[in-house]
């Protein structure tokens, strides 16, 4: 590959000493696909407990990819959102990945950054309803907080699930079986 393009697209980058090194090192990689199904950043999460380094690091805004313009696991969801009518929205790759395999497959994440009016947008394309399963603590009832109005202005109809203290989508899923967890949700 040429240099330029793993260095465009965020892939590597360069030292102030001229060695190029890579972005996602050492870390478990979440590719992020466009509607189409084109991979067109990633997601990386840290495998150690370095406290000098940040859990989760995502790639560069790029020609291609504007992270507020995106829904992590859409293009995987897009049919399950048609199909049951509505969509839950969650935080984070993990939390995705975790109801996917649950069977819950009408699921998507503003992965990384704030929900936007460009996701909200991008999700009426698919579905009038939306569901926020965010995590349990302080942090993720504000973050909800906030996302809900923002669904609400953006004209769709909003719900929201509790989850208990400390669980958040992806440790709550695993905890339940699939069936007890559907249940939960309704």
């Amino acid at each position: 590959y040429k240099q330029k393009y793993l260095e465009a697209t965020g892939l590597t980058i360069a030292k102030e000493d001229g060695k190029k090194y890579d972005r996602f090192r050492g870390r478990v990689i979440f590719p992020v696909h466009n509607l189409s199904g084109k991979v067109i950043a990633f997601g990386a999460r840290i495998l150690t407990k370095e406290k000098d380094q940040p859990k989760y690091i995502n790639s560069p805004e790029t020609d291609i990819y504007h992270k507020s313009h995106v829904l992590y696991g859409l293009y995987q969801g897009r049919n399950a959102i048609r199909k049951e009518e509505f969509c839950y929205l969650v935080e984070g790759y993990t939390d995705v990945i975790s109801l996917h395999q649950a069977d819950v497959e009408n699921v998507v994440a503003s992965s990384g950054t704030s929900l936007t009016e460009d996701q909200i947008k991008l999700m009426r394309r698919f579905t009038e309803n939306v569901t926020v399963l965010y995590d349990g603590d302080a942090a993720g009832i504000k973050a909800a907080l906030r996302g809900i109005d923002l669904i609400l202005k953006g004209g769709l109809n909003v719900r929201i699930v509790l989850l208990p203290e400390g669980e958040d989508p992806d440790s709550f899923s695993r905890k339940q079986g699939s069936t007890e967890l559907r249940q939960y949700l309704k």
